[in-house]
């Protein structure tokens, strides 16, 4: 038989064991769920809780953190383009309610899962392939509001619903490359024309400003021939040359004038007449040239009737 010593030890042992076993330590950002006798007793949070030992036990304990279920939905546009949406859903167990999500649904991803399927297919549904991709946000808001209509009774809490991408089928998108593609070369074109055209319009103003600016370069320069041609005739007549003076003018200007030529001229001879009738008949000829010109010009002046 045991001695009294050993069996107060092995009271001992099992009292301990009871007492400890009524100690129950929640993480932050967990609950448990306490049971007694099968049956839910309470909730118990984060920190050192107690409860009756060897009636009550802790069933399961829930993660109250946000967590993210990542959702691949396959479906078909209202143009008949089949198309890959990937749905990002981040919610969690409303506090106050771990009982309801804990113990009515026993699958509840897969809920989640089925609920988003069905709100992305009805929605995208109505939308043609261009559309869809303008109305990410909407589709996202859509589910979101459908998940939390349909879940809250059952103590989730949807933080955020995300479309991240609308994927459509391989053809359809080397379809599209080529599309863009074309579109990108098209416009591409188009700026090159434009450049060019602005080009050949610049270089046309440049060579007609060239011109009228040349233009008025050789107007100015006869002006200025004409007024000094005037001014040594004024001034021939001022130094007593009475008359004849534009024979000396001439014969002035034909000298200056055969000096140039013979500066800029490469050769080493000039062929001048050799008697001075010959100067005579040359300056004779220039004079009445420049007397016809002023006739001409005189004539062709229209008159003014009083």
């Amino acid at each position: 038989m045991l001695s009294a010593g050993i069996i107060v030890l092995i009271l001992i042992i099992i009292g301990i064991l009871v007492i400890l076993d009524g100690f129950v330590i929640v993480r932050t950002r967990e609950a448990a769920i306490i049971e007694r006798l099968g049956k839910f007793n309470h909730i118990a949070h984060a920190g050192l809780n107690f409860k009756v030992p060897i009636i009550d036990r802790v069933r399961d304990k829930i993660d109250l953190r946000v967590r993210q279920l990542d959702v691949m939905v396959e479906t078909k546009t209202k143009d008949n383009v089949f198309v890959q949406i990937p749905v990002a859903v981040q919610y969690e167990v409303v506090q106050g309610r771990e009982r309801e999500a804990y113990y009515t649904l026993s699958e509840p991803e897969e809920q989640i899962v089925a609920y988003v399927q069905d709100n992305v297919r009805t929605s995208v549904a109505t939308m043609d392939l261009d559309e869809s991709f303008a109305s990410k946000d909407t589709i996202a808001k859509y589910v979101a509001e459908s998940l939390r209509d349909n879940m809250e009774s059952y103590g989730w809490n949807f933080v955020n619903t995300l479309v991240t991408d609308i994927r459509p089928d391989s053809r359809v998108r080397e379809s599209m490359n080529s599309i863009n593609a074309a579109q990108r070369e098209r416009e591409a074109a188009i700026a090159q024309a434009e450049a060019e055209k602005i080009r050949v319009v610049k270089e046309a103003e440049g060579a007609a400003e060239a011109k009228k600016l040349a233009g008025r370069g050789v107007a100015d320069q006869r002006k200025e021939i004409v007024e000094g041609i005037a001014q040594q005739f004024e001034l021939l007549r001022a130094a007593g040359v009475k008359e004849n003076p534009e024979s000396l003018m001439l014969v002035s200007q034909y000298l200056d004038a055969m000096v140039d030529v013979a500066d800029k001229s490469q050769g080493s001879v000039m062929f001048m007449p050799s008697n001075p009738q010959g100067m005579n008949g040359l300056f004779d000829g220039m004079r009445d040239a420049l007397l016809s010109a002023g006739q001409v010009q005189s004539h062709s002046a229209p008159t003014v009737s009083e």
